[in-house]
């Protein structure tokens, strides 16, 4: 009887055991070689003194180095209105007439070319879920994806014509102008090469042109040249790059020749920013890196 149990009980030859605990290894036991420093004062102090050595150094060269640049700012949103119109600002800009307002900036200090233009807003949101998702990349990037404007409304058609570049932030494309000069000569703006390189080669097709575009009855921004590509357009790809904060500011040009102290630069700006519906600023501001 007990010859009998023994050998029931035997594993059969061949058969698994129903353990289901696993291979034992030094990876599954978490038991392999690690390090585990302890936190001496020593070795914080140590630590905390390397950490300074090499980041005070740098801190100090950019303090410097901060200290060179050169920035001139003009708010010019409430000055280029007239009084008795302040308190209507989008009536005073979508109304007819000239808007046109003369500016006189003084350089305080020595400025190398190549001297940054860029425009600021505040109070103007980028970053709204509706206005981001308001485009086509696919239709930027390929003539053969003209068509893929459902994410656009409500700029994404005009008469059944698909619009490009369609959607609501290819239309608000910021439009004030900038004329400078000095001593009574033209200072030229570059705007090539303000936009990033790979937005302009890989986001924005060559072959792409703009069509139908601000051809509807909603007033918004600049108006774009068709006989040039998105991917030269440099000014629509700086605004198609989304702000994340409410106040931002965007390349507008470069200036390449020197300024020197003292000069001063007259700026010719026309204000035709009525898309706007809102209180908003703007500001043009010249830097030198």
């Amino acid at each position: 009887m007990s010859s009998n149990t023994a050998s029931s009980s035997a594993a059969a030859p061949g058969t698994r055991s129903n353990s289901k605990r696993p291979k034992y290894s030094k990876f599954t036991q978490q038991e392999l070689p690690a390090c585990k420093p302890i936190l001496t004062p020593g070795w914080v102090i140590s630590t905390f003194l390397l950490v300074s050595v090499i980041f005070i150094p740098l801190g100090v060269i950019s303090l410097f180095a901060s200290q060179d640049v050169v920035e001139i700012v003009d708010r010019y949103d409430n000055d280029c209105i007239p009084p008795p119109d302040r308190d209507n600002k989008v009536a005073f800009i979508q109304g007819a007439g000239d808007k046109s307002c003369n500016r006189r900036l003084r350089v305080p200090k020595r400025m190398k070319q190549p001297v940054y233009v860029y425009y600021e807003l505040e109070n103007f949101y980028q970053n709204h879920r509706r206005y981001v998702k308001s485009r086509s990349d696919s239709q930027l990037r390929s003539v053969k994806d003209e068509n893929q404007t459902s994410a656009c409304k409500p700029e994404d058609d005009v008469g059944g014509r698909p619009i490009v570049p369609c959607g609501l932030i290819a239309w608000s494309l910021f439009n004030d102008t900038y004329a400078l000069s000095r001593n009574n000569q033209s200072l030229a703006v570059n705007k090539k090469g303000i936009a990033w390189k790979s937005d302009r080669e890989h986001k924005f097709g060559k072959s792409v042109f703009p069509k139908n575009f601000r051809s509807g009855n909603l007033i918004g921004g600049a108006i774009l040249d068709p006989l040039i590509p998105l991917s030269e357009q440099e000014d629509l790809i700086v605004w198609m790059r989304t702000a994340a904060l409410p106040t931002f500011r965007k390349l507008y040009g470069k200036i390449e020749s020197d300024l020197e102290a003292g000069e001063t630069i007259q700026v010719t700006l026309r204000e035709q920013l009525q898309h706007i519906q809102f209180q908003w600023e703007e500001e043009a501001c010249f830097v030198n890196n």
